[in-house]
């Protein structure tokens, strides 16, 4: 995997998890406790700041009530 393919991969993350964090009105602060995770690490995934691991994205999607899969995948198609 290149640099390009890894950072597709964390772009789709971070506007998934965006995306479903806002359609359920939960704040980055929220959903960082909901998930065990420190509250500046949440907008960090999201501004691409950070690379979160396999158990954290599963951590986040727990939170969310979602399967991993759906934040792993494509933006916009679930």
């Amino acid at each position: 995997m290149d640099d390009k393919e890894e950072i597709a991969i964390l772009k789709n993350l971070a506007q998934n998890i965006r995306h479903y964090r806002e359609a359920i009105g939960l704040s980055q602060e929220k959903l960082a406790e909901k998930a065990g995770l420190h509250r500046t690490y949440i907008g960090a995934i999201e501004r691409l700041e950070k690379k979160p691991s396999l158990i954290t994205a599963i951590k986040i999607s727990k939170a969310l009530q979602l399967d991993v899969s759906l934040l792993i995948g494509e933006y916009g198609k679930p």
